[in-house]
Order: C-alpha cells, then sequence, then structure tokens
C-alpha cells in the first residue's frame, strides 16, 4: 500500500523531521551535498510530502512558487526502494497539485534523472550547471498537446 502526505513543516514538524532524515541520507551522505545547501530558508514555505509504502516512509519531495513559476525540488528515494515506481508516483502527486496552479513548473534535475523527467513531460532549458557540486540542467514541464 502506497500513501502520499503533504505537510507543511510548521503544522507537522514530525513529518519533516522524516522528510529531512531522508534527504540527510540521499543528499548529505550518498551524494555529499553539504548540509548547508541542503536545508535553505525555503523549508518553510515549500509545500512538503512523504510517501510511505508499506508502513514505511521512503521518499519526499518539495515545491514552492518562485518568481519564475512553481519549482519542484528535493525528490529523494531511499536506495532501498528505488526503481519500484515510488519517484513516479510522487513526481505524479506533486504534478497534480501543481499544474491547477496555471504556472510553469521547473526543476534543476541532476544529469542521472534527466530521462526520467523526460518522461514525464519535462524538456531541457539551457545549458549544464552545476549546483551543490552536482552537474543539473534546468528542466521544464510541457504539457502534451
Amino acid at each position: 500500500m502506497i500513501e502520499i502526505i503533504s505537510f507543511n513543516i510548521h503544522d507537522r514538524p514530525d513529518m519533516a523531521k522524516q522528510a529531512f532524515e531522508i534527504r540527510q541520507k540521499v543528499f548529505v551522505e550518498e551524494q555529499n551535498v553539504d548540509p548547508v545547501l541542503e536545508y535553505d530558508e525555503y523549508e518553510q514555505t515549500s509545500l512538503h510530502y512523504l510517501l510511505t509504502a508499506d508502513h514505511t516512509t521512503v521518499a519526499t519531495a518539495r515545491w514552492r512558487e518562485t518568481d519564475k513559476g512553481i519549482k519542484l525540488e528535493r525528490f529523494a528515494t531511499l536506495t532501498s526502494h528505488r526503481n519500484k515506481g515510488l519517484g513516479a508516483i510522487m513526481l505524479q502527486r506533486v504534478m497534480k497539485d501543481t499544474i491547477p496552479l496555471g504556472k510553469k513548473l521547473y526543476l534543476h534535475a541532476q544529469l542521472n534523472a534527466i530521462s526520467f523527467y523526460k518522461r514525464h513531460g519535462f524538456v531541457i532549458k539551457g545549458e549544464q550547471f552545476t549546483e551543490a557540486d552536482i552537474e543539473h540542467f534546468v528542466m521544464e514541464y510541457e504539457p502534451p498537446r
């Protein structure tokens, strides 16, 4: 059974703790992202998500509004639960919540995630860049015509 819950960290600090633990494992420990870069001032203004599979919390994500549109961020799935379609389920849920807002959806995709986001309607915009010592591309959602 899969469940996804969205939350604000002010209302659910218990869930925020779980999301931060997943991000700590994926970004800080696996990918060596500096914790100062991982946990930022946007935690308070983002809508966060947790995905639970068979009563175990295994993935997280967030989105926030910027001057460029809606930025999807911090998609992370624990190693033990990757390649099982859970990332796609999380992305679809976040898109279901954000597309109705009528703003551009975009994200900064790591190189190894480009094909994943392309399968979900995102296209590369601009040049490759480095963020937190990891190569990325800006990708924007282009709805099917």
